[in-house]
């Protein structure tokens, strides 16, 4: 089910290719240690999923914070496709996360308002084309209308034909 959400929309079968290739991987290096970054959040948690579906023992998996570019634009092979203009315009993404950690700092729960605050940010960028902007939990990426404990705010936005995501994590139980 968590190859249906998010990303798993847009791209039927790509988390299946996506663990095929992995757990070739792992069953040939055999590795303790496997490190994914969060910017592909959704993938981390199905690998996850798989390693204990399937008993892979004495792997953890490690997920790293995301790596930025100066503008705040998240690390992607994907950046290089984009037109001069596009790129311009491509840091919106993590302007529309930062606007709902602002809210979310300011108190506010409600994935409504933070939704909204993202929506318009996102407006400020003319080439920016949604694909998806949710809030979720970080167990079954099941969209959330309040945040109680922790969650995902996610999304995809296309430039021109160069689709990008980016996540940020809040956590209501943590101090």
């Amino acid at each position: 089910d968590l190859s249906r959400r998010l990303c798993g929309r847009s791209r039927p079968g790509h988390f299946r290719g996506v663990c095929t290739v992995i757990l070739k991987l792992w069953h040939i290096v055999q590795p303790h240690h496997a490190y994914f970054g969060q910017k592909d959040a959704q993938q981390f948690l199905i690998l996850e999923r798989m390693a204990r579906d399937l008993n892979i023992a004495g792997l953890v998996l490690h997920q790293m914070p995301i790596i930025r570019e100066a503008d705040g634009l998240a690390l992607s092979s994907r950046n290089v496709y984009l037109s001069a203009e596009e790129r311009r315009q491509a840091p919106v993404l993590r302007r529309a996360l930062l606007a709902a950690e602002r809210l979310y700092a300011a108190g506010e729960r409600q994935a409504a308002a933070l939704l909204d605050a993202m929506r318009q940010e996102l407006a400020q960028a003319d080439l920016a084309m949604v694909d998806y902007l949710e809030i979720v939990d970080t167990v079954y990426l099941k969209p959330v209308a309040e945040i109680k404990g922790q969650a995902l705010v996610a999304l995809a936005v296309y430039f021109g034909r160069t689709r990008l995501i980016d996540n940020i994590k809040f956590d209501a139980g943590a101090s």
